[in-house]
C-alpha cells in the first residue's frame, strides 16, 4: 500500500520554488554589489544569501538530521565565506566582515538544496509531526513540519531583502 505524502510534497515544492527565486534574485549581482554595505541597519546581500544557505544547511543536517552539516563535511573550507556566522544572534557584526566568494557560495548553496530536497523525500506526513523542542532559541514546542515551514519562510524573507539590496544599487532586483 502506497502512502500519499501530500503535506511532504507541499514542503518540496516550496522550498524549491524558494531556491530558485533566491538564486534568480541573485542574477547580476556581483562582489562589489554582495558586500556593499547599506545606510540604517540592513546588512550587506552577500550575508544575507551566506546566512539563508548556511542556516539551512545546518539546521537540517545538524538539528532534524543530527548529522554533520555540508559545511563542516564535504564541503568543510568550500563554502565561499571567509568566517562562518556565530550560531546565535545577533549576527550584525559578523554580516558586517564577511567576505563572500558568490560563485563559491552559489555552488554550496547547490549542494544544500539538493541535501534539503533529499532529506525531505525521505520524509512521510507522519514525520511532520514528530515533536521538536526549540525552547532555547526561543520557539518554544514546534513539530518538524512547523520548523521546516519557518524555513521555508526564512528564504523568502531573505530574498526580499536582497531584492531591496539590488534595487537600491541600481540592479533589477526580483528576476521578473
Amino acid at each position: 500500500m502506497t502512502t500519499q505524502n501530500n503535506a511532504v510534497s507541499l514542503l518540496r515544492q516550496q522550498f524549491k520554488m524558494g531556491h530558485e527565486f533566491l538564486e534568480g534574485t541573485l542574477q547580476g549581482a556581483d562582489a562589489q554589489h554582495a558586500h556593499w554595505t547599506p545606510p540604517g541597519k540592513a546588512q550587506p546581500l552577500g550575508a544575507q544569501y551566506a546566512h539563508v544557505v548556511l542556516s539551512e544547511d545546518g539546521l537540517i543536517n545538524g538539528l532534524l538530521k543530527g548529522a554533520a552539516p555540508l559545511l563542516a563535511s564535504t564541503w568543510a573550507e568550500k563554502v565561499g565565506v571567509s568566517e562562518l556566522p556565530p550560531q546565535a544572534p545577533p549576527w550584525n557584526e559578523w554580516a558586517g566582515r564577511v567576505q563572500v566568494d558568490l560563485a563559491a557560495l552559489r555552488s554550496y548553496a547547490q549542494a544544500v538544496y539538493e541535501n534539503t530536497d533529499s532529506y525531505l523525500a525521505s520524509l512521510s506526513d507522519e514525520d511532520l509531526n514528530q515533536p521538536l523542542d526549540l525552547s532555547a532559541a526561543g520557539l518554544g514546542q514546534q513539530t518538524f513540519g512547523s520548523f521546516l515551514s519557518i524555513l521555508v519562510f526564512n528564504i523568502h524573507t531573505h530574498t526580499g531583502e536582497i531584492a531591496c539590496l539590488k534595487g537600491l544599487q541600481g540592479l533589477q532586483g526580483y528576476p521578473f
